[in-house]
């Protein structure tokens, strides 16, 4: 069976065209792959068409798609998207019989035990992975988080929108800036410090705080000045970045106690690991007190996002139609 995948996020398209195994096998082949900046595309029906049209060409029935957010009513829920996604709408102007939906780090949690976990870069905790659920958390443009349970055929993917919980500030400085964002007070979710974009917010409000003006305009710009230690405010904002993340990724890290790794994914994070392995990430993430030994015993690791969320969609989507086999089968001889 040939099909689409895409790991569509609030930045950049991944797609490609994927080939299952006919022995029942589960494995799979990328025939055709592609990265595409979303803004290019006046809809994801136009980048798909895109990529058909260029690197397929051909007719493909089956679609599997990786969104940031989560589906209700045949519409993906999400800010950071770059356009609405309706499922219908994609069916219909692309002549698909199918299109599969899933979570962008639910699928790439699908490919943690592939070449994901593989090409990592080891942070904190022991250098070997144990056995037990796995732990996914990236910044990008948004903030995504996962959970991978073992079993079998993969383990099981838990969703979330673990980035929409409350920032907790954890010193007088992240106060002064939660204060700025939220001057009368309120909701103030994670992602708006430990992101992307959260990160570039720090920046300006750092600047604002001390009276000085942002002379930096983007992320990018940010981690390089940092890097460089060309501007005390950018070198603070990485500084206050990578502790908050230290902080945000401990706390999920005790509702599932992932003994088989976390990991922290994305290209953004492994452009800064030098700054992310000097910084407070492992205090934050090892918090204080008891917890401290539960967490100590966690091994924490660095890996880029890349082509990973095609795969785990696809190797997603090819498990649910392994089962429906199955089930069909099952109830032919019943």
């Amino acid at each position: 069976m040939q099909f689409l995948a895409g790991d569509i996020g609030g930045t950049n398209g991944h797609v490609a065209l994927m080939r299952s195994a006919d022995d029942g096998s589960g494995a799979l082949e990328m025939l055709a792959y592609g990265v595409y900046p979303c803004a290019s595309f006046a809809s994801l029906d136009d980048l798909l068409r895109h990529f058909i049209g260029t690197e397929v060409r051909a007719r493909v029935s089956h679609c599997v798609l990786a969104c940031a957010g989560q589906v209700k009513d045949d519409e993906v829920l999400n800010d950071n998207l770059a356009w609405p996604v309706r499922l219908p709408a994609l069916r219909g102007t692309l002549d698909l019989a199918e299109v599969a939906v899933l979570n962008d780090f639910e699928a790439l949690a699908y490919a943690i035990e592939g070449p994901l976990a593989a090409t990592g870069r080891h942070l904190c905790g022991p250098p070997a992975r144990a056995a037990g659920p796995a732990l996914l958390v990236g910044p990008g443009t948004g903030l995504g988080a996962a959970i991978l349970m073992p079993g079998p055929n993969g383990g099981v993917a838990l969703t979330t929108e673990a980035g929409q919980m409350d920032f907790a500030p954890h010193s007088l400085r992240e106060r002064e800036v939660v204060s700025w964002l939220a001057p009368r007070g309120g909701y103030v979710p994670v992602e708006h410090i430990v992101s992307g974009p959260g990160l570039l917010t720090v920046y300006e409000a750092l600047c604002a705080l001390d009276g000085d003006v942002a002379s930096l305009t983007t992320p990018k710009a940010v981690t390089a000045a940092a890097a460089t230690m060309s501007d005390s405010h950018a070198v603070e904002a990485v500084a206050l970045f990578c502790a908050a993340l230290g902080s945000f990724t401990g706390n999920l890290a005790m509702t599932c106690m992932p003994t088989g790794g976390v990991f922290l994914a994305g290209g953004f994070l492994s452009s800064i690991f030098d700054l992310l392995k000097a910084s407070a990430f492992e205090t934050r993430f090892l918090h204080g007190r008891s917890v401290r030994e539960l967490l100590e015993p966690l091994s924490v690791w660095v890996t880029e996002h890349g082509s990973h969320g095609v795969y785990g969609a696809a190797r997603w989507y090819v498990n649910r139609h392994r089962r429906a086999r199955a089930a069909n089968a099952h109830e032919v001889c019943a």
